[in-house]
């Protein structure tokens, strides 16, 4: 039983550190995209929660790679690193193929929002496998 516990004290500090990177993520990902979020939710925008909550599952996907594969804290802070970098990019290169994105997702429109979460989240998906250091 103590030796399950022993490990509590690494748990907690990969854990402090995911949940770091994750709000880290939240902040830079809604200040990239050309629109608001969290006052589009609030405004029940269900298009800005499906596009967010499926960049932020594509983003939590490498993320946990990165715990499981990082052998130290800074390991961790690299991968997550670049884990938020390809989903940056994600939105990026869907908004060079949608050029009014931000604008059809405020708008309430689910195809939008759907696209950018499905590309969002097959990223993570690809981003996650990828991380075998």
């Amino acid at each position: 039983m103590f030796a399950s516990i022993a490990n509590l004290p690494v748990f907690l500090l990969f854990f402090a550190i995911s949940m770091a990177l994750t709000v880290l993520y939240l902040v830079i990902y809604t200040f990239a995209t050309a629109h608001n979020e969290f006052a589009l939710i609030r405004q029940n925008v269900v298009s800005a929660a499906v596009a967010l909550g499926l960049s932020l599952i594509g983003f939590a996907l490498p993320l946990s790679s990165a715990v499981v594969y990082a052998v130290t804290v800074i390991d961790l802070v690299i991968w997550g690193l670049i884990a938020m970098i390809v989903q940056i990019a994600v939105y990026v290169m869907v908004r060079l193929i949608i050029p009014n994105l931000s604008q059809r997702i405020a708008a309430g429109e689910m195809a939008a929002a759907l696209f950018l979460g499905a590309i969002s989240l097959a990223a993570g998906i690809l981003n996650a496998s990828a991380m075998t250091f």
